[in-house]
Parts: C-alpha cells; structure tokens; sequence
C-alpha cells in the first residue's frame, strides 16, 4: 500500500512553514523605500563653505545613537526592504570606532539581505581606512571634492590639504573600491576647472557627479554669489565634450550622459533647476535618530526615543512604518538673496 504522499518519510523531520516576509516600505506616492542614507555624526574635520559655517556647535555626545543603535535601527530598515545603506555624516570616518559598525553591518552582505553597503567622504581618513572598508565587503565608495587646486581647496575646505585626500583616494582605488567624484558646482570658484576635473577623474576610471549648492543650514556666505546652475554649467561643458544622455537611473537625484572623449559617466544633481523627486527610494537617518522623509522638509519622526522606550525591533518597526506614510512628493528648494536657508539644519546634520 502506498503511503500517504502528504507523510514525512523515516528519518526526516518536517520544516516548519516560514513566517511571511514583512511588506515592504511603500511611500503614499507608490514608491518603494529601499535605499537609507545613515548620517553617522556631524563632525567633520573640514568646514567647507557651501556647507557649515566656520564655527559650527556640534551635538554633544550624549544626543547621539550608540553604534549598537544605530546597528539595530539599520536591521530594521533591511528587514523591511531596504537594500542599499550609504553611511554618510559630517565626516563619517571621523567617528571613533567606526569600523565597528561597518563589521557589524557587513553580516547583511554575507547573508545577502543586503544588496550594497557604502559611504560618502571628504576622503581624509581613507589611507588609515580604505584597506579594511575594502575587506568588510564596501565595493564603491563617494569623495567629495570640489578643486584639484590645493589652494582653492584650502580656501572651500577653510582647512583641508589637496595631497591627503589624492592619497586616500589612490589608496581606495588601491585597494579595490570603485570611487565617484561629488563637486559641488560654485560660480567663481571651480567653474572655470571643471572640464579639467572631469578629464582628471575618467582618466582613472572614475565616474564623477557635479552637484548645484543647496540651502541647508545658516552660512556666513550668501549661496547666490555661490549658486551655478548645471544647465549653464553644461552647455559649457557642451563647447568642449560631447554628451551623450544615458538611461542610467539607481532610484536618485542625478541624470547621466557618457563623456565621448573620455569614455566615462558624467552625472548631474539638479535640486534648484530641475527636481529630481519623481522617483525617490531613499530616507535619511541622522546621527540623533531622527528619520527625515525628504532632504528638502523638515517633517522627520524621532525614532531614537521609540528605540529606547522598546526592545521591541516590531514596535520599532511600526514606527519606521508610519512615518514612511508621510514621506511628501518632493521638496521645494529655492536660492533667493535676503532669504534663510530653506531648511534650517545644516547638510552635516543630516547626512550628506
């Protein structure tokens, strides 16, 4: 007689159904969060002048999410959906013992819940860090830098020396990591050298992102003398490069063309002159646990105080859930003399 096809046969024991997968993180506009930029800290060991003022109050220590917070806020997010975590800051490597927490997040990797672990940098600390990022499985890597002048650069950075950061970034491509050049596009400053750094950056095989000044945070400069639009910015380019549009998207602000002479990828982040809303699949979490929904509003939900009341990774969740409901459609930059800053809180506050 045949056994019943449903029986588990000798020697085997029957696998228990596996709980369903939470559902994903899906905003009001339909659009899938899967992307979380982590702000880490708000220091910096440079002050660049587009992005903090001179003598900036930094957060005490207190304020700030414990590694293990932050840890255990980022499982929640990739247990909800989310593939690429970008660890930014301030200056993220300037946080003590911050490999500790790249080697806690890399598990995600190993067990493949997560797709991509990587960060943004000025690139001060990479010729110390580049080596291990390397191991923990970070793949690529963003540096910004604005001049390949070192005076120009001294002036931006108001401190910052050009040949360290060239070393870090020799040293992560050492190392195996690909590297993308963020400039912030300032007229007056690094307009005229831009096609140069382009030329610089394809030349070793890195891609590079030019980036309009945004009003975040209270300067001692006005951001219009700082403001280039890209779209002036590229018909420069355009007398010199040919560009040629690609449909490259990652989910993120910028639009890509392939320089013809140089063979590399070009990318253009346009917040004041064309808003790249449409289709954002990113949050922002700051160093003190606040979830900002949108880098251009201020509606965040303060998720250090849930993390801290509950143990509870669902009570936790439940409230990444909800303020995910009030993600808005896109933000509402504007750059006008005798205007504050459209948000009051500094780049560095909430992560670059």
């Amino acid at each position: 007689m045949l056994d019943d096809i449903s029986s588990t046969p000798q020697g085997f024991t029957a696998e228990a159904p596996r709980a369903p997968s939470p559902a994903p993180l899906i905003d009001p506009f339909q659009r899938a969060i899967s992307y979380l930029r982590i702000s880490v800290t708000d220091r910096c060991d440079l002050r660049c002048a587009y992005c903090m003022s001179d003598n900036m109050q930094f957060l005490p220590k207190r304020d700030l999410l414990t590694l293990e917070e932050l840890d255990r806020l980022c499982g929640v997010f990739i247990a909800r959906g989310v593939r690429k975590l970008r660890i930014t800051g301030g200056e993220p490597l300037v946080r003590r013992d911050i490999m500790h927490l790249f080697r806690r997040l890399s598990r995600h990797l190993d067990s493949g819940a997560l797709e991509e672990l990587t960060l943004t940098t000025n690139g001060t600390q990479l010729t110390r860090y580049a080596d291990e990022l390397a191991s923990l499985g970070v793949r690529r890597i963003n540096v910004s830098l604005d001049t390949l002048d070192a005076g120009k650069f001294r002036a931006i950075t108001r401190r910052g020396d050009l040949p360290v950061v060239l070393d870090g970034i020799a040293a992560a491509r050492k190392a195996g990591m690909k590297v993308k050049i963020n400039a912030v596009a300032l007229r007056d400053v690094n307009a005229d050298e831009i096609p140069d750094m382009i030329a610089w950056a394809h030349g070793l095989g890195m891609d590079m992102t030019l980036i309009e000044v945004m009003p975040l945070g209270e300067i001692e400069a006005d951001r219009t003398d700082q403001f280039l639009p890209l779209s002036v910015a590229r018909q420069r380019l355009e007398s010199r490069y040919t560009l040629t549009p690609l449909s490259d998207r990652t989910g993120g602000p910028a639009r890509y063309v392939r320089v013809e002479e140089t063979g590399g990828k070009l990318g253009f982040i346009t917040p004041l002159t064309h808003n790249f809303c449409e289709s954002c699949n990113r949050v922002r979490l700051t160093c003190t646990g606040q979830l900002y929904l949108c880098l251009g509003q201020e509606d965040s939900a303060d998720l250090r105080a849930v993390l801290r009341a509950s143990p509870d990774d669902a009570v936790l969740a439940a409230a990444v859930v909800e303020a995910i409901t009030r993600k808005p459609k896109g933000h509402d930059f504007v750059i006008e003399r005798q205007r504050p800053a459209a948000v009051p809180r500094h780049m560095s506050v909430t992560g670059g």
